[in-house]
């Protein structure tokens, strides 16, 4: 059995990963399962910056095969904002409701049609041999006015997925690990993860 380091502290997101990877004959292996190891700043301007960085210096200090994500929402209206700082968009400590507030706030007087987004997903996987394979997902709605929903996390209770017309958060986590932006990203992730 192949082992697999998720690199992400994000317990909402690891667990989505081990959900949508299960069917491979993976053990998952978490930033934990290191005592002492350091955190990766990710300070690049990109998704795919910070998911290579991430891949590439964790196999580097745990020596196995790694899989490292970096993902957020991306508002029209904004500018493409939060983007890379989606986790960190009110303040350094990530705190899902104090962003979506931000957000909110921020767009209070933007009609509906302007209030498009788009949820994007990079993954990075770094093999034993120091090769990085980079594969993406992205996933287009829009920003509801209100938070609805109790399942998911971040930005997913004000994220609207058109064709269901429910947030994210509204849909059961089944249903949203099949359509997501992660979710995408991951089936390309899964055939180079099944050789």
């Amino acid at each position: 059995m192949k082992e697999l380091v998720l690199a992400s502290r994000n317990k909402g997101k690891a667990k989505e990963i081990k959900e949508i990877l299960k069917h491979l004959n993976l053990k998952f292996l978490s930033l934990k399962d290191f005592p002492g190891i350091p955190l990766v700043k990710e300070d690049c301007k990109t998704f795919r910056g910070n998911a290579v960085k991430k891949s590439k210096t964790y196999q580097r200090l745990t020596k196995k095969l790694v899989l490292a994500e970096d993902s957020g929402l991306q508002v029209d209206a904004l500018d493409g904002d939060p983007g890379v700082y989606s986790a960190r968009f009110a303040g350094k400590e990530q705190d899902d409701k104090k962003n979506i507030k931000k957000l909110l706030k921020l767009l209070k007087n933007v009609p509906e049609k302007k209030r498009k987004a788009t949820f994007k997903s990079v993954i990075a996987i770094t093999f034993l041999d120091g090769k990085t394979t980079v594969v993406s997902g992205a996933y287009r709605g829009w920003i509801n006015f209100k938070a609805k929903g109790k399942f998911g996390f971040g930005y997913d209770p004000v994220f609207v997925a058109p064709r269901f017309k429910k947030t994210f958060a509204e849909l059961s986590p089944e249903l949203k690990n099949r359509i997501s932006h992660r979710a995408k990203a991951l089936k390309k992730a899964k055939k180079i993860l099944a050789v």
